[in-house]
């Protein structure tokens, strides 16, 4: 047939053609083994963190995690950063100083990894920034809010949480509702004792009286003699700077004691699910302090939950919000730089402006954040209900309480 003549080779040119063809194909193959080879033998971002698993802060610290874990796998289905897979290298610190040292020590020296995300707590993060200032590697602080922490000078830890004296909005409220006495106690945490330390000097700016003041060991749960003399001097307000298992335990023994404020409020237990769970009807009307709720329709929370309860079975508290977000603010940092470079990475934690998950990004010269604000939540009908600030509370405050 004239269309299978022989070129004058002697090759037949469909033939010839197939081979051109085969050889092509087996080229681009070659090639595109040897991109998919380099992009898997990519050297990781390695963000380490250790956060508290085990001990009395693990509620807070899993949470931390999951979101910071949550933000990896995020940022790597999407194209990873700067061509480079994220990996998040984590120990945990057992919700102890020693552990925070160790994990950090281990972090760095031993697993190199590129920056840090803070510890649970303002004590833990305190001996964690020491680290990271020793071996100048930038970290993003998870929720800690103690103001020694921006005090000492350091240049390597930038804030995602918000300072401690913006966890007495709640007084502020309290006081604007009639309240005129109030009782405090608190754990003897950092965070704990310099928010006392606060709360006590802006007591009379606010038009409230102290007529009950104490302390109490962070792991101590029985509160029944507490709560007969919190029963004595009759305080408008119960005012607890807590966590989650001091705060139950301390509304149980309150209620138990018959004790009946006009208003009784926490600085972190309440914004937790768990509260609730544990506390049931007796969770009705106790007010808290929180960085994050899904119903305060800022943008990208029902996202998150959804996504979240997707992976883990379980909706988001603050801090697993808060743990996303650190790595978010890293991530901002390493675009905007260009480079994982920490002199250039560390000048975009100072000086940059971004919207986390969590709010706002902005912090002053110490790396304090002063970019966001907490909100006031009141557990009502089994519900968080944001009650402050104003433009996006879900309901007005029940005051006096029942």
């Amino acid at each position: 047939m004239a269309f299978l003549h022989k070129t004058r080779s002697g090759c037949n040119p469909i033939i010839a053609g197939t081979k051109v063809i085969r050889h092509l194909f087996l080229t681009c193959f070659v090639i595109a083994l040897a991109i998919s080879g380099a992009a898997q033998s990519a050297e990781a971002i390695k963000i380490g963190t250790t956060q508290s698993l085990t001990g009395h802060y693990s509620e807070f610290g899993i949470e931390q995690l999951r979101g910071l874990q949550m933000w990896a796998a995020d940022v790597n289905a999407r194209g990873e950063l700067l061509g480079r897979p994220v990996e998040v290298v984590h120990y945990d610190d057992h919700s102890r100083d020693a552990g925070t040292v160790a994990g950090f020590k281990k972090l760095i020296e031993r697993d190199q990894v590129d920056f840090l995300v803070g510890p649970y707590s303002s004590s833990l993060t305190l001996e964690a920034s020491l680290v990271a200032e020793k071996y100048n590697t930038p970290m993003v602080s998870t929720a800690a809010s103690a103001e020694e922490i921006w005090s000492r000078g350091l240049k390597n830890i930038f804030g995602a949480d918000t300072p401690v004296d913006d966890y007495l909005v709640g007084l502020h409220m309290a006081a604007d509702a009639g309240a005129k006495t109030i009782a405090l106690v608190y754990a003897r945490t950092e965070f704990g004792e310099e928010l006392a330390a606060s709360s006590r000097r802006k007591m009379e700016s606010y038009g409230l009286r102290i007529v009950f003041d104490e302390g109490y060991a962070p792991e101590q749960r029985d509160f029944t003699r507490m709560a007969k003399r919190l029963g004595e001097v009759d305080a408008d307000l119960i005012f607890g700077i807590s966590y989650l298992d001091d705060s139950v335990a301390l509304v149980r023994a309150v209620k138990k004691a018959g004790v009946k404020p006009k208003m009784l409020g926490f600085t972190v237990g309440p914004g937790l699910r768990e509260f609730g769970e544990q506390l049931g009807s007796d969770a009705e009307g106790v007010v808290g302090m929180v960085q994050w709720l899904r119903g305060s329709r800022q943008p990208g929370a029902q996202d998150f939950a959804y996504r979240f309860n997707e992976r883990y079975g379980s909706s988001p508290g603050p801090y697993a919000v808060i743990g996303y977000s650190a790595g978010e603010i890293l991530e901002a940092a390493v675009r905007l730089a260009g480079t994982t470079d920490h002199d250039a990475v560390r000048e975009q934690l100072r000086s940059m402006y971004f919207r986390a998950l969590i709010g706002p990004y902005r912090v002053n010269e110490t790396g304090r954040q002063v970019g966001r604000r907490n909100y006031v939540l009141q557990w009502q009908d089994n519900h968080r209900r944001l009650v402050a600030p104003e433009e996006i509370a879900q309901s007005a405050l029940i005051y006096p309480l029942p």
